[in-house]
């Protein structure tokens, strides 16, 4: 059965209401995407990937390219603004379109799996983790952690918003609810964290690496 949220993500884009989108490449993936140390050849996968440029610019480096989004309007949008005319074929419950190293799944994250994304040497997560309900990020994470390919490094970029009454410099540490999440399944290494403030608001940028050293037998196990 369709997640609720499913609906609503798939009407924003219809009616192009995705304030998340970024009309430029992530600056922070530019900086520290080479301190993963992939080779230029290495597959790498984007979860909720919308029409990022910054696959573009992933898929410029010399990276094949997977990604899975819902939205098909967000799928056929990023194929379009890469000039590409891509084939689609049936993948379970998913729909692969592929077309010049870029392989992307239209359908529900939680019905990809390992064998989609064999291969994959590092995922490039910007807004995925934030786009999801609170209540469903630890079954992402899990099942993230269930699907990749042992020694499959991570690259996360969050977005921490801060109280009136919070002071930044007390937050400039690895997040409470990212280690909560991640720890049972990756290292996890703190890059990056700078404090934006923009009309009164505040937030903080990070950026973390994150690895797995195996592949687990079932999507809980440690």
């Amino acid at each position: 059965m369709a997640h609720p949220d499913h609906a609503l993500w798939k009407a924003g884009w219809r009616a192009n209401r995705i304030p998340f989108h970024l009309t430029h490449v992530h600056p922070l993936l530019e900086r520290f995407w080479p301190q993963l140390g992939l080779p230029a050849t290495a597959p790498v996968f984007v979860p909720l990937c919308g029409k990022s440029l910054d696959i573009a610019w992933l898929h410029e480096q010399g990276h094949p390219v997977s990604g899975i989004e819902l939205s098909e309007v967000a799928v056929k949008a990023l194929f379009e603004a890469a000039g590409l005319a891509p084939q689609r074929r049936a993948a379970g419950e998913l729909t692969c379109w592929t077309q010049a190293g870029l392989d992307i799944y239209c359908g529900d994250f939680f019905a990809l799996t390992a064998d989609d994304l064999r291969g994959i040497r590092a995922v490039y997560d910007r807004a995925a983790l934030t786009a999801l309900p609170e209540n469903l990020r630890a079954d992402y994470v899990a099942h993230l952690h269930a699907i990749l390919p042992a020694d499959c490094q991570i690259l996360l970029l969050t977005v921490e918003d801060l109280d009136a009454d919070e002071a930044a410099a007390d937050n400039m540490q690895q997040s409470a609810e990212i280690a909560a999440l991640y720890a049972l399944y990756f290292s996890l290494e703190l890059l990056h964290a700078e404090l934006h403030e923009t009309d009164g608001e505040r937030s903080i940028d990070k950026a973390y690496r994150l690895q797995r050293s195996h592949h687990p037998t079932t999507p809980w196990s440690a």
